[in-house]
């Protein structure tokens, strides 16, 4: 799949201007990037060096308290704040070297091997609003990082840090999307799907690449973990994911990620017709 850059909706916070169109130059906006299918440690070595990432518990207060909880069932989980957004179905690989982390880790491999992931800046601060990552595969090192591969679960809303060291742990709330009423979703998901091809064949036209057969981008997938895996590609764009994250309605999150995807491909349609215009000396 090609990696074709993305702008954000009108509405995302991440996008605070539009620069003139130039094909021929980087494009600032954030990647499109396809779901990472790693079938071992070895392959997914890759994307741990962008994976290492330090983090800071300092963001929540020990008596910080979230907007009222939606469900009684509230559970204790170890909490990773990170400057990217897991979904749910999406595959996460880390190193973790931090020594509070590797505590972490070593307690979960002997428990439930399930924890918290939620996006954390210096902007926005630490969101509410995260996703449970499960370790489906580990390595450890004889300096006693880890390796690891996770992947997307349930959502979750904290609704309480119980404590911060010697790291995060939160009582959470588990979200689930609403009832999306008379909404037609298997019709927006595929209105998606089709800005999504349409946003990969035009991006391999202006990058030069060979166009291939078009993919099966939903690969069956109902509606709600289909809007997940569209808003895990917006690499690039945390921000404008944390939003679709948290969003409870699946027609509200395919209508938002279509409005992204709209613009994009307006975009790219722009620079292919100056493109053609200009062509490039080589």
């Amino acid at each position: 799949m090609a990696l074709p850059q993305l702008i954000p909706s009108h509405s995302s916070s991440s996008l605070t201007h539009q620069p003139p169109i130039n094909p021929h130059a980087a494009n600032p906006y954030p990647i499109f990037k396809p779901f990472l299918k790693s079938s071992s440690l070895s392959q997914s070595r890759r994307y741990h060096r962008l994976s290492s990432l330090r983090c800071s518990a300092s963001s929540f207060p020990e008596n910080h308290h979230a907007d009222p909880p939606k469900s009684d069932d509230v559970v204790e989980l170890p909490i990773f704040p990170l400057p990217l957004v897991l979904f749910p179905g999406a595959i996460l690989p880390l190193q973790i070297f931090e020594f509070r982390y590797r505590i972490m880790m070593h307690t979960l491999l002997h428990t439930d091997l399930r924890f918290g992931v939620i996006y954390s800046d210096s902007v926005t601060g630490t969101a509410d609003v995260g996703c449970v990552g499960e370790i489906v595969k580990h390595e450890r090192l004889v300096d006693d990082r880890f390796f690891l591969v996770c992947k997307g679960q349930e959502r979750f809303r904290i609704t309480n840090v119980v404590r911060t060291k010697p790291y995060l742990v939160a009582e959470v709330n588990w979200l689930e999307d609403r009832p999306s009423g008379s909404e037609d979703l298997d019709g927006l998901a595929n209105e998606v799907e089709n800005y999504m091809k349409d946003v990969i064949r035009l991006s391999n036209r202006l990058n030069g690449k060979q166009e291939k057969e078009t993919l099966d981008l939903r690969r069956n997938l109902f509606p709600t973990p289909f809007s997940f895996f569209v808003g895990s590609t917006f690499e690039g764009a945390p921000r404008e994911q944390q939003a679709l994250l948290e969003l409870e309605d699946t027609a509200t999150r395919l209508k938002r990620e279509k409005e992204t995807l709209r613009n994009t491909l307006n975009y790219l349609s722009a620079a292919s017709a100056v493109k053609d215009v200009f062509p490039s000396s080589s």
